[in-house]
């Protein structure tokens, strides 16, 4: 019988969280060390949303423009490097994405092969939407890939099939190795945010940068994963580049929007549940044992749409009496509403405590009593808002003044996401030549369901305990998914995990944020990760693009939490 040899691991690497993210992380990734596959993810909720009001000014747009900005500068280093690029940067228009990288490419003088993927547009069904794409998986890509293409662009695929996609690719792995795949998907997710993974947005940051110097985040490098045949992989970066990498900034990174132990997705369902985290060297964490199961028969949809107009103003309170200058304000606005020709439909007020008694500056004195309006009529949070407002400026509280004042009303949107029956969808590979390649479906599905929960360690022995912030003994990590917010919270020891795991109960979680106190709040354990896992159901109203919320994709929530105090053993601190 002939041996073949294994094949070498994949390199893969991120150069992108975000439409938005650091412009020369593209080159820094190139000329940093040796990749494979160089990945982007440009999309997220609100993107989708911006790029669809893009194109209803230009049907030709749709797509991330700085994407082909970064390629004016890189891609004949890629070319050079063997390096290939896998992004999602097509956003609503993957084809005119694809061909203008091959108009560039040939002012360039370059010989580049163009792919692109195409079918999760879905707009004939859903047409009240601006937007509607269906999450597709990494088999798309994995066509392109072997048929030869150096660029592969696609539209909406779930982010982690930005790495399942070339992993696929390069082992030959089928559609129901369930558990290489899903270790792809994990790595996948640890990539995605860019830096997040590499010390940015970390809850323990102080520590690190106090033992590895002031400079450690100032310019954090992009991760890139070492993926093996198995569906392993180690987590790293280029070395002499910032930032760090550790077990705790990959579990930070595992529980972002996240939800149970099955992560599911169009590829396969990874069991968040059996992942194992080690530190294998300095900047270097290896994952493994990571199992998958069959994907779901469905795919998600992302919709956005136009939801409406809004508008805002924030009164500057400063001084004595904030109470009471608050009442009046409301008191005086909500008249002039009551009077006016056409009320917003939502009207929403908070007031923001930031002053402090007795204060060194005005500022420091100051507290802001933020409104928010919204309807359907652009006028009636334009006019009728700005009118309200400006009315007071001599009538009002002393020491009257806004942070700005009221403009136009502003169009929102709002996300919503449905599911459809993955087989009715046409995933499409439009391979360099042209040719267009039908992607299967797949085959086996399984229906989602919740594991039997895992058990519980037992408790730590009562001892003496002192009242002090969670994140003492705790991090976090927080997010959104439509109108939810996720907050994943872990601990770096076992018998840290012994307390967390009967102590933040959803019950305590709701005394400590007592917004979710009438919100329906699901908890998710993960004893492998010593980690939970929350979703507060309804949090962010209709969504990141709504901004119904002061932090409207709860990106602080977890940081909130972990400045509450609750009684902690003595022997955790």
């Amino acid at each position: 019988m002939t041996r073949h040899p294994r094949p070498r691991p994949l390199r893969i690497g991120n150069a992108s969280g975000f439409y938005g993210d650091r412009f020369d992380a593209m080159r820094e990734m190139l000329t940093g060390g040796e990749l494979d596959v160089l990945t982007g993810d440009y999309l997220a909720e609100l993107t989708m949303l911006i790029l669809g009001r893009d194109r209803l000014k230009d049907p030709a747009r749709g797509y991330a423009r700085t994407f082909l900005r970064q390629l004016e500068e890189c891609l004949g280093l890629a070319r050079e490097r063997g390096v290939r690029i896998v992004a999602n940067a097509g956003g609503l228009n993957p084809a005119g994405l694809a061909g203008a990288v091959r108009e560039l490419a040939g002012r360039l003088g370059l010989d580049v092969r163009v792919a692109h993927v195409e079918g999760d547009d879905l707009r004939d069904r859903f047409p009240h939407a601006l937007t509607a794409n269906a999450y597709l998986g990494g088999a798309g890509i994995a066509a392109c890939l072997d048929a030869g293409a150096d660029v592969v662009l696609t539209g909406r695929v779930t982010d982690a099939a930005l790495v399942t996609g070339p992993a696929a690719a390069h082992f030959g792995w089928a559609p129901d190795a369930y558990d290489e795949l899903a270790g792809a998907v994990v790595a996948g997710h640890v990539l995605e945010c860019g830096s997040q993974a590499t010390g940015g947005n970390y809850a323990f940051f102080a520590e690190q940068t106090a033992g590895r110097g002031a400079d450690a985040l100032r310019h954090p490098g992009y991760p890139l994963a070492e993926i093996h045949e198995d569906g392993s992989c180690v987590i790293t970066k280029h070395d002499r580049t910032g930032g760090f990498v550790d077990v705790g900034t990959v579990t930070a990174q595992l529980l972002y929007e996240t939800q149970g132990a099955r992560y599911a997705g169009p590829d396969v369902t990874a069991r968040l549940d059996t992942v194992a985290l080690t530190r294998e060297g300095p900047d270097r964490v290896r994952i493994d044992g990571v199992r998958g199961e069959a994907p779901p028969p469905t795919l998600k949809v992302g919709l956005n749409r136009l939801g409406g107009f809004r508008n805002e103003v924030v009164f500057v309170l400063t001084g004595l009496d904030i109470e009471a200058k608050a009442a009046l304000t409301r008191a005086q606005i909500e008249d002039a509403l009551d009077r006016a020709k056409a009320r917003p439909a939502d009207v929403r007020w908070e007031l923001a405590r930031t002053d402090r008694p007795d204060a060194p500056t005005e500022e420091g004195a100051s507290a802001l009593l933020r409104l928010v309006v919204r309807d359907a009529d652009a006028d009636t949070v334009g006019r009728t808002l700005s009118g309200a407002a400006i009315e007071l400026a001599l009538a009002g509280y002393p020491g009257f003044h806004v942070t700005a004042p009221p403009g136009k009303g502003s169009p929102y949107g709002v996300f919503e996401a449905a599911y459809v029956e993955r087989d009715t969808v046409e995933h499409v590979a439009v391979l360099p030549d042209g040719e267009r390649l039908a992607v299967p479906s797949g085959g086996h599905t399984r229906v989602l369901e919740d594991p039997a929960p895992a058990p519980l360690p037992p408790p730590l022995p009562p001892g003496p305990t002192r009242r002090a912030p969670l994140g003492l003994v705790a991090g976090a990590r927080s997010g959104d998914k439509g109108g939810d917010a996720n907050v994943g919270v872990w601990v770096r020891s076992d018998d840290a995990w012994r307390w967390l795991a009967h102590e933040l109960t959803v019950e305590r979680l709701r005394e400590l944020l007592p917004e979710a106190a009438e919100l329906r709040v699901v908890r998710h354990d993960l004893p492998n990760l010593r980690a939970l896992n929350f979703v507060v159901e309804g949090l962010l109203g209709e969504g990141v693009a709504a901004q119904a919320r002061f932090d409207p994709q709860a990106k602080g929530l977890g940081e909130w939490l972990r400045a509450r105090h609750l009684d902690i053993p003595e022997v955790l601190l």
